[in-house]
């Protein structure tokens, strides 16, 4: 099989795919923006062909470079992991008569309000939205709905850009802020309660074939706009305790009514007063290598897996469900630069044997906005058998490790 993978150098992660799909027997083929020269000996070892192009999202370009690789012989397959390359990729996948993930499950994965309308229609309990560049419209919508609302981009990951508002005023400042009425499109989505976390998969020919559970302590947007939170992932043991079945069936009906076949997915939920919501899905793994903790938890390799499925159409490993894991992000104290550390010594003492991996930048580096997410700054990754006692684990780090800055 010959498979052309799209960005193999950025993020630092993205070597792990290419790996994943050389070691399952794929000739692998790369379009990146780097210059060939900037890939390290080893990743250009496993690249049949490289081609570089200006923009991996910029379509014709992308287009150009994946016919240049085809002329060279055969491709089965082209794949991306980046939430803003799927859409792209998709349209360029078409047009080439590649298989794999079309341009409308692409854009129902990206589109948020589309997303949800399809979902709707298909029964999925999901929040009230709309997607619009129309400052009175999203204003009728407002009154319908009342506060607080969410505003975010029509193709938003993650709590990047989102807003939460809780009156006129503060939704017409952030639409504002955002260009509605200039030329902008947003989703603005009814505010759900409730706890957050994720349900991810890998698929064949949309069949779930290996499923995990993560929680957010506390939700993302609480979490990525307070600093004294140190925000968690936590991946469950427990996935298949009865609790999680309907988190598993939302998931199904999901991947089934996107037409999602043989990939990744990520989606996040939220469950409170009125049950279990969906919240919104992506057809790629998730962010902040997420998969190297479920991968530490079950004793396997999550990036070779989901090279099995695209090269043999089928899982080749067993996930043993041995440890829950999880990941907590520590704040500077202020913007500037790390000056110490508080409790790092202490930390070690106590939960060493069970850390994973950590990263604390040296005294002297630049602190990071705290709204860049899970890994900016410092952080630390954990496993332990026991669910309840890495939160407690976790929530001891958060208490006693300290960044100071000035």
């Amino acid at each position: 099989m010959h498979v052309i993978f799209v960005e193999p150098r950025f993020p630092v992660n993205q070597r792990r795919f290419v790996e994943a799909l050389k070691h399952a027997g794929a000739a692998v083929s790369a379009v990146g923006e780097s210059p060939a020269a900037a890939l390290d000996a080893e990743l250009r070892g496993w690249l049949a062909c490289y081609e570089q192009v200006t923009s991996v999202c910029h379509e014709p370009s992308l287009l150009a470079a994946v016919r240049s690789i085809q002329t060279k012989g055969w491709v089965d397959r082209l794949e991306a992991t980046v939430e803003a390359h799927i859409l792209p990729v998709a349209k360029v996948r078409e047009a080439c008569g590649i298989p794999g993930t079309t341009v409308r499950t692409a854009f129902l994965c990206r589109d948020k309000p589309a997303m949800k309308d399809a979902l709707r229609a298909a029964g999925v309990p999901t929040a009230h939205s709309i997607g619009s560049g129309d400052p009175g419209e999203i204003r009728a919508f407002a009154e319908q709905e009342g506060f607080p609302l969410i505003i975010k981009p029509r193709g938003a990951a993650g709590a990047a850009g989102t807003y939460r508002v809780d009156d006129l005023a503060e939704m017409l400042r952030v639409l504002d802020e955002c260009g509605v009425g200039k030329g902008a499109d947003v989703a603005v989505e009814e505010f759900v309660e409730g706890h957050e976390g994720f349900y991810d998969t890998l698929c064949v020919d949309g069949r779930v074939v290996h499923e995990f559970i993560a929680h957010y302590y506390p939700n993302v947007l609480h979490a990525m706009r307070n600093r004294w939170i140190s925000p968690q992932i936590v991946i469950t043991n427990r996935i298949d305790a009865p609790g999680y079945d309907e988190v598993k069936e939302l998931g199904v009906k999901v991947i089934e009514t996107l037409g999602i076949g043989t990939s990744a997915t990520h989606m996040e939920w939220f469950y409170g007063p009125k049950g279990l919501k969906f919240s919104e899905i992506g057809c790629r793994p998730p962010g902040v290598s997420v998969w190297d903790l479920y991968s530490a938890a079950n004793d396997c390799d999550v990036y070779l897996e989901w090279a099995n499925a695209i090269v043999h159409g089928e899982p080749r490993q067993e996930r043993s469900l041995r440890f829950s894991t999880g990941m907590i992000n520590l704040r500077p104290d202020r913007d500037g630069r790390i000056t110490h550390y508080d409790g790092a010594d202490e930390i070690e003492r106590r939960f060493g044997t069970w850390i994973i991996d950590k990263h604390l930048p040296p005294p002297g580096s630049p602190t990071a906005p705290i709204d860049g997410g899970y890994k900016v700054n410092a952080w630390l990754r954990l496993r332990h058998p026991d669910y309840d006692r890495l939160r407690e684990m976790m929530t001891a780090i958060g208490e006693t490790l300290r960044v100071r800055a000035q």
